[in-house]
């Protein structure tokens, strides 16, 4: 009885999957390995430090800082729906309410 449910699961499962394409069991070519040179160095003079100026171009002044907040804030509040439209429209001071 064992002998066929086991016959019985494994023609079930001969259908189930999917049969196998390529080539059958066999030998493998071998593999060609081919070595390839090592790279070579991109930089091989030294650098100078002295010749650069110390820079860190992360720090900003105070008024790109504050210029950069509020190009925030406003994207912040756009993507929220409210706009943050311009103070000032050829030359005449626009209210808040129209903003």
């Amino acid at each position: 009885m064992l002998d066929l449910i086991v016959r019985a699961l494994a023609w079930t499962l001969t259908l189930c999957t999917p049969r196998p394409r390529g080539r059958r069991l066999g030998t493998a070519p071998p593999l060609q390995i081919t070595p390839t040179p090592p790279p070579r160095p991109r930089f091989t003079e030294l650098l100078d430090g002295s010749a650069s100026r110390l820079v860190r171009p992360y720090v900003l002044d105070p008024t790109e800082h504050h210029r950069q907040r509020e190009h925030r804030r406003a994207a912040r509040l756009a993507s929220l729906g409210t706009g943050m439209g311009p103070k000032h429209i050829h030359g005449v001071r626009v209210p808040a309410a129209t903003r």
